[in-house]
């Protein structure tokens, strides 16, 4: 892929994975949460983490994925509160505030778009301090679907004015990557190193990046060029 950067107006970029280490949100749900809920119910941890892994997967790709309110409520527990536990596992990515600086120095609009919960924006914004570098923050839950919704794309432009054909859209997730290459968001970035405790491999559809670093020119063009993996 060639990145103009005189051809792109607006980047949108996921979160997870994506700006942040998601080695967070994998120690919560696969370990924090199940050694919890376990003890709450005195039954062994290997049994709560079968039990609470099916319970996850059925609500992949809906708004409830992420709602933390949903969550609390499903397993009596106070979901916000375990995130507080562990919050010195939240981290920004290598080169992201990199990045975002080069973004804002050629007057790009930059978008965080997340699936993530209003609570979980709070709690790692408050954590990273990058909420000023974006001309806005949309959560899913504003728009009322997740992004593995083809429609989600088209009803995210209420909230943003982008234009696809001039938007790139940084993103860990294939499907979502998927769902906004079939709205005709043009430049498609698959970050392969979305957590610092899983080896990265490339998407075999989209162009990868281990780093935004690799996004930046370096010898003042403003044109890139990419390997598709």
């Amino acid at each position: 892929m060639i990145i103009d950067w005189n051809n792109i107006d607006t980047v949108l970029l996921d979160m997870d994975g994506t700006l942040l280490d998601r080695h967070f949100d994998d120690h919560f749900w696969l370990e924090h949460v199940p050694k919890t809920y376990a003890a709450k119910h005195r039954m062994p941890v290997a049994e709560a983490k079968q039990l609470l892994h099916a319970m996850f997967n059925s609500q992949e790709k809906t708004l409830n994925w992420t709602d933390l309110d949903y969550w609390s409520e499903r397993l009596g527990l106070d979901i916000p509160l375990l995130k507080r536990e562990v919050d010195h596992l939240i981290a920004v990515h290598p080169f992201v505030v990199d990045f975002l600086l080069f973004l804002r120095h050629h007057e790009k609009d930059v978008y965080l778009v997340t699936n993530a919960h209003s609570k979980t924006l709070d709690l790692k914004m408050r954590k990273t301090r990058l909420g000023h570098y974006f001309t806005g923050i949309v959560s899913a839950h504003d728009v009322g679907l997740p992004k593995e919704d083809e429609r989600f794309w088209p009803a995210l432009r209420a909230d943003i004015p982008y234009e696809p054909s001039r938007t790139l859209l940084g993103e860990d997730s294939e499907t979502n990557l998927s769902t906004a290459a079939a709205y005709g968001i043009a430049y498609l970035i698959y970050v392969s190193r979305f957590s610092s405790t899983v080896v990265p491999a490339p998407s075999p559809r989209f162009t990868s990046i281990h780093y935004f670093s690799e996004l930046t020119p370096r010898n003042g063009s403003l044109i890139i060029e990419l390997n598709t993996q």
